[in-house]
């Protein structure tokens, strides 16, 4: 039974998640989630109290999807050069193969920050994802391949390239693929951040 009950949330979170993504956070409402699933709005708040509560269940949902693939690479006996250009090519796949995720991040999540202050302040919501950028640069420190430094400022760096090219990507500014500038963008945010 909670195997199937969980299965539902995601598929509401799913849903929800393109939705808000296309159409916005403010012009997305319960109903229009409901219809989309074919189920009625009462059934909707069996699953979900709110429009905000289904909102920062999806942000914690995009974490813990990003953490575990983060995860997976912190753990591979691989140079931290190879662990940067690992992280950005997830990223990038990730932008690719589920838009969504990322743009929800970007657009909602970033934007809307009034939205996720109850229970969400700071990165509650996007610790999973964070934890595992803390230690990769926590390990390219303590093996001395990363300068030590103050984490935000090196996360800005890091977090905001990514997600610049992703919204250039979005914009159809870029001329090639995401995946074209993996190596470019590996480069130059591991010399940004290097010892070398």
């Amino acid at each position: 039974m909670l195997d199937k009950k969980q299965l539902k949330k995601e598929q509401i979170m799913q849903s929800a998640l393109e939705l808000f993504a296309s159409k916005g956070f403010y012009s997305t409402t319960i109903p229009d989630i409901a219809l989309s699933l074919k189920m009625s709005v009462g059934n909707m708040y069996n699953y979900f109290k709110s429009k905000d509560v289904l909102a920062r269940e999806i942000i914690k949902y995009i974490s813990v999807y990003l953490g575990k693939k983060l995860r997976e690479i912190n753990e591979e006996d691989i140079s931290t050069k190879e662990k940067t250009r690992k992280i950005i090519e997830v990223y990038f796949k990730t932008a690719s193969l589920k838009p969504e995720m990322i743009d929800y991040f970007l657009r909602i999540y970033l934007s809307n920050r009034e939205v996720f202050k109850d229970g969400c302040e700071g990165m509650l919501c996007v610790n999973e994802f964070v934890t595992e950028i803390m230690i990769y640069f926590e390990e390219g420190v303590k093996c001395k391949d990363l300068r030590e430094q103050d984490f935000f400022s090196a996360f800005g760096l890091f977090m905001g390239y990514l997600g610049g090219m992703v919204f250039l990507k979005g914009e159809n500014v870029l001329p090639k693929d995401l995946n074209d500038y993996v190596d470019d963008i590996a480069f130059n945010i591991y010399k940004a951040l290097s010892t070398e």
